[in-house]
């Protein structure tokens, strides 16, 4: 868990999700739990020690929880927690600008 928090609230939801990979595994647990494999094909173009880093953070900052099974080959599972789900009108307040910007971009080029 981070330790010391900017007094300024903005910042401090900029400290957790800055990472467009932790906006984008945000946005993908919002549907529920998913794995790895699941996480890193949705999200693209990310590595794997990437993808591990950004969800070993978030873990961390309690946003998510990490779930592993005791099987071969390993199988965890990762999934947002109360806190996690609580950025839902967070994200979705960047879908509703980033759509309207997108609009707003192509009439202007239009």
């Amino acid at each position: 868990m981070i330790r010391e928090l900017p007094a300024c609230p903005a910042e401090t939801t900029l400290l957790l999700i800055s990472d467009r990979w932790k906006v984008l595994i945000v946005r993908d647990l919002m549907d529920g739990t998913k794995r790895f494999g699941e996480l890193k094909k949705s999200i693209g173009n990310v590595t794997q020690k990437v993808l591990t880093a950004n969800l070993r953070s978030m873990e961390d900052n309690g946003l998510l929880t990490r779930k592993v099974y005791a099987e071969v080959p390993p199988k965890v599972e990762y999934t947002l927690t109360e806190t996690g789900y609580s950025l839902k009108p967070v994200l979705d307040a960047m879908i509703a600008w980033g759509c309207a910007y997108k609009e707003k971009m192509k009439s202007a080029n239009g």
